[in-house]
């Protein structure tokens, strides 16, 4: 059993592929918005900020590499001790189409590996995520189909880049271990257990527990919750002796009916309930050493 941690990293997601721009007024949309968002957040408190783009003219998500590429220049530019984490989600959704269902319909975006995880091997991130989940999400099915996803480890690999296993159900923990067998993941291993998306693990206490006993040895866990769970989720996490995360792209409230007017107020509060449970974040650089992440600062810097 292990016990909470002295010292906790909080992760802040700022913007994600899920929120949407009617769901809040203030969603970071712009790159620069994204960078300033990040940047906040680490004022904040957070030692890690997870990246994903957007499509400035509409709010919606976007896999362009510029805007990628324009995020880490501006957050480079002020801080080169924040952790980047940028995914490699987009590209593994399909949506069958009425009248043919190996077609693709509306609202498939089915990208090759490489094409996921171009960006990672132009940018060279400290961290990169990577979606080991087959499964429904929303009107649409998530596919990452083990032989896809050995490939997306081996350009993040390559890259000098840490992957993040993201992990929906326990399926995917039993995938992690698999890949761990045949060496396509090497420890020690950092993963994030997301609660709280429909169809995959329910959150709570006891559902942190079960995912926590299943990890492969020398791993480090995030447990972090969507929507209302958010925040309950931050004191599970911790209390599990995991790390935390929160963000606009995992909640848009700070409390009930009052919307959170920037990622930094999240990771505030975070703080908070992490403190008032004994313990506290630890900064950039505490968080780098932790997990045996080289100095990336200048390297993915001049990378991009």
């Amino acid at each position: 059993m292990q016990n909470p941690r002295d010292k906790i990293i909080i992760t802040c997601a700022v913007t994600g592929n899920q929120t949407l721009p009617s769901m809040t007024p203030h969603l970071p949309i712009t790159p620069e918005q994204i960078a300033e968002a990040c940047l906040g957040a680490a004022e904040a408190g957070a030692a890690i900020t997870h990246i994903h783009v957007r499509e400035p003219a509409t709010g919606m998500p976007s896999m362009e590499i510029d805007y990628y590429r324009q995020v880490v220049e501006l957050i480079r530019a002020k801080n080169t001790s924040l952790i980047l984490n940028i995914t490699t989600g987009p590209g593994g959704r399909f949506a069958p189409s009425e009248d043919d269902p190996k077609i693709a319909g509306p609202g498939t975006l089915f990208l090759t590996p490489a094409k996921r995880t171009e960006h990672i091997a132009m940018l060279r991130p400290d961290i990169a995520t990577l979606d080991l989940n087959t499964m429904t999400f929303g009107a649409q099915v998530v596919i990452n189909t083990p032989p896809n996803v050995r490939k997306m480890a081996q350009v993040i690999h390559a890259a000098g880049t840490k992957p993040e296993i993201e992990l929906f159900d326990s399926g995917d923990i039993l995938l992690m271990h698999d890949l761990v067998k045949d060496g396509t993941l090497k420890a020690p291993h950092l993963v994030s257990i997301v609660l709280g998306v429909k169809y995959g693990f329910r959150p709570a206490p006891e559902t942190v527990l079960y995912a926590r006993d299943m990890l492969p040895p020398d791993t480090e866990f995030t447990a972090f919750g969507a929507s209302r769970s958010a925040f309950p989720m931050v004191a599970q996490a911790y209390l599990a002796g995991g790390h935390v995360r929160v963000g606009l792209e995992d909640a848009v409230y700070l409390s009930r009916g009052v919307l959170a007017e920037t990622n930094a107020v999240m990771v505030e509060k975070a703080r908070d309930i992490v403190e008032m449970l004994g313990g506290q974040a630890m900064s950039a650089t505490e968080a780098r050493a932790h997990l045996g992440l080289v100095d990336r600062g200048r390297t993915t810097r001049s990378a991009a």
